[in-house]
């Protein structure tokens, strides 16, 4: 045996090829979910969008998008592992079910598309928070409010740090608009991206 064969031996398969497996797998696992969400045997598919902002994971259950998440701020293994915990085991990778909000993501970042048509399962929010997240998806796209116009629009005019909890805690960021709230004084307030992310929408958005 040559002295090559023995390092090749030692060292496993190349970089390449373990690509190519990884990419295989992962190929597999993505038409088990489809399979899986077709036939109604999982509880949650994901997948994910690459966009200016970097990747983005979103995910459905069966009644409409539940999660859209930046990599870098939340760690996307960590918001698995919530849905996993809320939602069932069932979270598997998936396309089919999340082409629409790919497409529509797609457009809204090259600045095609101003708003999302796309049914949201958001039944773990509730009371003021779903409240102030119903009034976010009424913002006009390129427009802000801040978070005492969005509290009053609310119906509780003194309750602006509910409404920066409520955007804080937003499960779908961009889908959702919380990026259009900003503070009193014209700081830009937080985000659940990070704030060079809001700036980078609003600045899309040519707020």
């Amino acid at each position: 045996m040559t002295d090559n064969l023995i390092d090749a031996l030692e060292q496993g398969p190349d970089p390449a090829a373990r690509e190519a497996d990884h990419a295989h797998v992962t190929e597999l696992t993505v038409q088990l979910g489809d399979r899986a969400s077709a036939e109604g045997d999982v509880d949650v598919v994901h997948r994910l969008v690459d966009s200016p902002l970097g990747p983005l994971l979103v995910a459905a259950t069966d009644r409409g998008l539940v999660r859209v998440a930046f990599d870098e701020v939340e760690g996307h293994e960590s918001v698995l592992e919530s849905l996993v915990r809320s939602y069932g085991p069932r979270v598997l990778p998936a396309r089919s079910r999340l082409d629409i909000v790919h497409r529509q993501l797609d457009a809204y970042f090259v600045g095609d598309r101003h708003h999302f048509d796309v049914p949201l399962d958001l039944r773990r929010t509730s009371g003021f928070r779903a409240t102030v997240l119903d009034h976010l998806r009424e913002i006009p796209y390129g427009t802000t409010e801040t978070y005492a116009t969005v509290a009053t629009a609310s119906g509780s005019p003194k309750a602006v740090r509910a409404v920066g909890t409520a955007c804080a805690t937003n499960p779908l960021p961009v889908v959702v608009p919380c990026h259009r709230v900003v503070r009193s004084d014209g700081g830009l307030g937080g985000y659940l991206g990070g704030v060079e992310a809001k700036r980078a929408l609003l600045d899309l958005e040519g707020a």
